[in-house]
């Protein structure tokens, strides 16, 4: 006589370890959006875990689950920002593409959310050099990334000369990305003038064709 011991027993279930349960996604992107509003609303320095939770709908211990603490949250939120670029324009010429930058990337700097949070963050990198680390990385790869396409397809279309050096390489991409950010961000002009975006976009043009 055979028992139930003798015969082929199912395997049983393996349990997942305590702790590892997946990460949903859509409570994630809405802590993640808690940090922008909880940045513009209070700054870093009043910023805390309980006012992101609060904000998100979401208890502390699912932001704790993600991140190590407000720091950790910041970084990855601003961090975010270099992969989250704006496509680069493709309007078959140099001024359009310089021009249809300009209006999309002055929306998206008078943003109530980002005028506000993004001086914040520039004040708190001076005290935090790993904010600043997060904050340059952000912003150049970002920017740099959509200029240097710009360029890159100008010269393929003779509009700018192709052997640029090393330097005139960085002076063209802070040519195209400085102006438009200083006025915006820096001196925090609150309307830009009639006109300004199509002055710039003439002055950008003839300043690279002259590179």
């Amino acid at each position: 006589m055979t028992t139930n011991a003798d015969g082929p027993q199912p395997r049983p279930r393996r349990r997942q370890p305590a702790g590892a349960a997946v990460l949903r996604e859509d409570v994630t992107e809405a802590i993640r959006a808690a940090v922008f509003e909880e940045l513009a609303a209070v700054g870093y320095a009043r910023m805390s875990i309980e006012g992101i939770a609060r904000r998100a709908g979401v208890g502390k211990t699912a932001v704790y689950r993600r991140w190590r603490s407000k720091l950790h949250l910041v970084l990855d939120v601003v961090s975010a920002l270099a992969v989250m670029g704006l496509p680069t324009p493709d309007t078959g010429t140099l001024q359009g593409d310089l021009r249809l930058l300009y209006e999309v990337t002055s929306r998206a700097l008078r943003h109530p959310v980002a005028s506000q949070v993004i001086p914040d963050l520039q004040a708190e990198a001076a005290r935090n050099p790993d904010i600043a680390e997060a904050m340059q990385k952000a912003l150049r790869e970002g920017q740099d990334s959509v200029a240097s396409g710009i360029v890159a397809a100008a010269q393929r279309r003779g509009e700018i000369r192709e052997n640029l050096g090393e330097q005139d390489e960085q002076l063209a991409l802070d040519i195209i990305s400085g102006p438009l950010y200083w006025r915006s961000v820096v001196i925090r002009s609150p309307k830009l003038p009639r006109g300004y975006l199509d002055a710039l976009t003439r002055t950008t043009t003839e300043a690279l064709r002259a590179l």
